[in-house]
């Protein structure tokens, strides 16, 4: 019987160590090695073995006499999420989609076949059996005739199959449950995955298939397996959002064929995953006039902007130690804003206890959101009302100033679309009015403020 070798493998970069260490000697992170098996026979690792059908045939060539079109994008039936991938699915791409369980990853990945009726997809599954998978697409409301549905988990049939059918696209559900017959290891592991994911990289840029992969996430919210995951594949999207509200988020972590300053806003809802177009809308409930402790922030995450409302609550604290509370929003910010309210303003918040919260479930970390916090604040400790039809867009510093923010025109133009009609700014903030839209630039007051007194002799006067 031949002997077993073992390694220890890094969670975080992969690297290989013949026995355990506390730290990784490639990263630097601790306690990141885990052992596993190793094992030297595999097939498909040659260097000279392709995964197409035939030999491989490779050449080098000088950059310059390479053609490149810039028409190879594939639509994927949803606008949000060919906007996410810089004007849809490139062939030839590796897609990673990473998110909590129950948050609607499998969700998305079967609405794509099932509303591109043109595009043939092969569908493998790993977690759930072609009876499940039909229930699921029945109750979201398509036929999927170009679906064609798998249920593999080993990585060499699914690439046979591929030949086979020679599919538009592949969708893997999900690269934990998948394994190679070149690693002993079970599935899920570091070696599994990062060989699976290997191949999945080689097939696609030889075939031009591009693949979307499924991947979980642990519970620090990172990818499971190891952190070269993440460096072979092309573009990496993260779905984020609390399964007790109804709204989701989808996040350009990496992309090679666009910008990663981009997200998608979907509504789960009995039909699956739908797009939300205008996130303004959502973001900013109805309520009734003269409710204190509301304000609403012009943020901006990425390249869209939206406006979300901040809620606050100020109230005596009923023991000896005050609360400080955040929900959605960093609870150290908040307690920044707080010491600069009391020692630059002269507000007496030490001794009350103080709950924020950001309305939607969602978190946010726009520096543009503080004037907005500081009002929703002042408004609850001094029970007076804000406008329904002021926003503010500013950052607070150290000394009481009102910091500049960047892409202000964006922030004005779409607080003037949504009816609003002052925005509060900081006066070193000069809006380009060329910039703006001529729709949106007459129809919003702009008042400039330069510190926090002067901010509260305009809004609570």
């Amino acid at each position: 019987m031949a002997k077993v070798k073992k390694a220890w493998f890094c969670t975080s970069c992969g690297n290989e160590s013949p026995k355990w260490m506390g730290r990784c000697p490639a990263c630097g992170e601790w306690n990141t090695l885990q052992e596993e098996i190793v094992s030297k026979e595999n097939p498909l690792r040659g260097p000279s073995t392709s995964l197409r059908n035939g030999s491989r045939s490779t050449k080098v060539e000088p950059l310059s006499s390479i053609s490149c079109s810039e028409e190879n994008r594939i639509s994927l039936g949803s606008t949000e999420l060919d906007r996410i991938l810089g004007g849809g699915l490139v062939t030839g791409s590796l897609i990673l989609i990473g998110g909590e369980p129950g948050i609607g990853k499998s969700t998305l990945s079967l609405q794509i076949p099932l509303r591109c009726h043109n595009l043939r997809t092969l569908y493998v599954s790993g977690e759930e059996s072609p009876s499940q998978i039909k229930l699921r697409a029945q109750r979201l409301g398509g036929e999927g005739e170009n679906c064609l549905v798998l249920s593999e988990t080993l990585i060499e049939n699914v690439i046979e199959k591929s030949n086979e059918i020679i599919p538009e696209l592949i969708i893997i559900d999900s690269i934990q449950t998948m394994y190679s017959q070149g690693v002993e290891n079970s599935p899920g592991s570091i070696s599994q995955v990062r060989e699976c994911a290997t191949l999945l990289l080689r097939y696609c840029k030889e075939t031009n298939i591009p693949v979307i992969v499924i991947g979980h996430i642990t519970k620090d919210g990172m990818i499971a397996g190891p952190k070269i995951l993440e460096h072979i594949v092309d573009v990496v999207l993260q779905f984020e959002g609390d399964t007790r509200h109804s709204y989701r988020i989808l996040r350009s972590i990496k992309n090679r064929f666009g910008s990663t300053a981009e997200l998608a806003i979907f509504e789960m809802i009995n039909s699956g995953l739908r797009e939300v177009t205008n996130p303004s809308e959502m973001l900013i409930p109805m309520h009734e006039e003269n409710l204190s402790g509301i304000a609403v922030a012009s943020m901006l995450d990425g390249t869209r902007p939206f406006l979300i409302e901040t809620q606050a609550l100020v109230s005596t604290a009923a023991y000896g130690t005050p609360q400080r509370s955040a929900t959605g929003f960093d609870v150290r910010r908040m307690n920044m804003i707080l010491a600069v309210l009391e020692k630059r303003a002269g507000f007496h918040l030490s001794a009350k206890d103080v709950f924020l919260n950001i309305a939607g479930g969602l978190k946010i970390s726009d520096p543009a959101c503080d004037l907005a916090i500081a009002c929703a604040i002042l408004s609850s400790n001094f029970d007076i009302s804000i406008s329904q039809k002021i926003c503010f867009s500013g950052e607070i510093g150290l000394s009481g100033e009102i910091r500049p923010v960047s892409q202000i025109e964006k922030r004005i133009d779409e607080a003037g679309k949504l009816g609003f009609e002052t925005i509060y700014i900081s006066s070193y903030n000069h809006p380009s009015i060329e910039k703006r839209s001529a729709s949106a630039a007459n129809k919003i007051a702009i008042h400039k403020v330069k510190d926090i007194p002067e901010l509260v002799r305009l809004v609570f006067r």
